[in-house]
């Protein structure tokens, strides 16, 4: 018997954003496919949690996608089913929304089934930002929801935002913090855009050289982004998250710290790891919604001690605490100092380290690739001097 976080993926979208890398695909609120994916989840949930044992869900998180695509009554049908599960509630059960498809029923449906804590796409309150990523809505629609979210979840809520998209100057940026305050959110994220390959923002970067901020302006919109949130009083605590006094978000830390997780819906993934042997094993759904409605079995992948590794350290040091010291040595035999001990002494003016924690300081977080990159790099010499010997 074990513990395991539960991630639902609602793979559908009233429209899909420029930028957007995620799967998903467009969807009108009446398709008949999403009433068989809440059964489908519902009965892949049962049915995983019966399979592994889990009598402990400690966190659950319903993403996207549009999981408010759903409606009222599908949700409360979700989260009613979804609770036949445990005996014991969640510490955190999220659900992300999107303005253009919200209205109250949905909120008051997730706040009479045992949701406690709401995740809304804002992005940015600039028109010109939002059409050039292709945002459905507009800035007073993501007012009006924020409005609604304040009255039916009071501050229990996160939002996300941008930084780096196109016609953005860090006078706007602030603006966007600032209106976005005025609402009390107790976690933020601030996420610089990234242009994945192959997106229509990639697209259009590539013809118009000009649509994004060079590198040297975005990097400084994230910077100038970070210090107002931590100057109104949210701490990072990841890369790109911000929350007041114990308001962090638990699920994601679950994936941070490399707890166990189940996902459902396509795209999603599960992790099961056996702690005594340091290996795991992962299993991925098809991003394909109609082989996921019609049952097709994820693709299995073995997770040897290697891989686990570097997955816990890529994980782990993405958060400020950083990896689980007690937890990695469990897995793996070995302290991680002496896992990885000529990155950490080659990179110690940027660590905070202490007999239980060993992480990138803020500044350090700025250069979590390069540091991913040495101490991967690491990781395999050492795999490479005990296969010799």
């Amino acid at each position: 018997m074990c513990s395991a976080s539960l991630y639902l993926h609602i793979p559908f979208c009233a429209s899909k954003c420029a930028y957007c890398d995620f799967y998903s695909v467009p969807c009108r609120r009446d398709d008949p496919r999403l009433d068989v994916l809440v059964e489908r989840l519902l009965d892949d949930a049962g049915r995983w949690v019966h399979d592994f044992g889990i009598n402990r869900i400690p966190t659950l998180y319903i993403g996207g996608g549009t999981p408010s695509l759903l409606g009222a009554a599908r949700i409360a049908r979700l989260l009613t089913g979804l609770g036949r599960l445990w005996q014991e509630a969640p510490d955190e059960l999220t659900v992300e929304l999107n303005p253009e498809s919200l209205d109250e029923a949905f909120l008051m449906a997730c706040r009479n089934n045992g949701v406690t804590r709401i995740s809304v796409g804002v992005q940015s309150f600039h028109e010109p930002s939002r059409a050039a990523i292709h945002r459905a809505g507009s800035a007073a629609l993501a007012l009006e929801c924020l409005d609604l979210i304040r009255r039916v979840f009071g501050t229990a809520f996160s939002a996300d935002l941008i930084t780096g998209l196109p016609f953005q100057d860090k006078a706007i940026l602030l603006k966007d913090i600032k209106t976005l305050l005025a609402y009390d959110p107790t976690h933020i994220s601030l996420y610089a855009l990234t242009l994945e390959p192959d997106t229509p923002l990639a697209l259009m970067a590539r013809q118009d050289k000009r649509l994004l901020p060079a590198p040297d302006l975005a990097d400084a919109l994230y910077l100038a982004g970070r210090d107002a949130l931590e100057q109104a009083g949210y701490s990072q605590y990841e890369v790109s998250n911000f929350a007041l006094d114990k308001k962090r978000g638990a699920h994601n830390i679950r994936y941070w710290r490399m707890g166990n997780w189940l996902g459902f819906g396509p795209a999603a993934s599960s992790t099961i790891i056996d702690d005594d042997s340091g290996t795991g094993i992962r299993y991925t759904w098809e991003r394909n919604v109609d082989a996921y409605l019609a049952g097709r079995a994820p693709h299995v992948e073995q997770l040897d001690q290697l891989t686990l590794m570097k997955e816990t350290l890529l994980m782990g040091f993405r958060y400020i605490d950083g990896p689980d010291l007690a937890l990695f040595q469990k897995r793996f035999g070995k302290p991680l100092t002496a896992s990885i001990p000529r990155s950490l002494a080659a990179w110690q003016s940027l660590l905070v380290s202490s007999p239980s924690r060993c992480a990138l300081s803020k500044d350090g977080l700025l250069l979590l690739d390069r540091f991913l990159l040495d101490i991967f790099a690491e990781l395999d010499i050492n795999t490479l001097d005990t296969i010799r010997v």
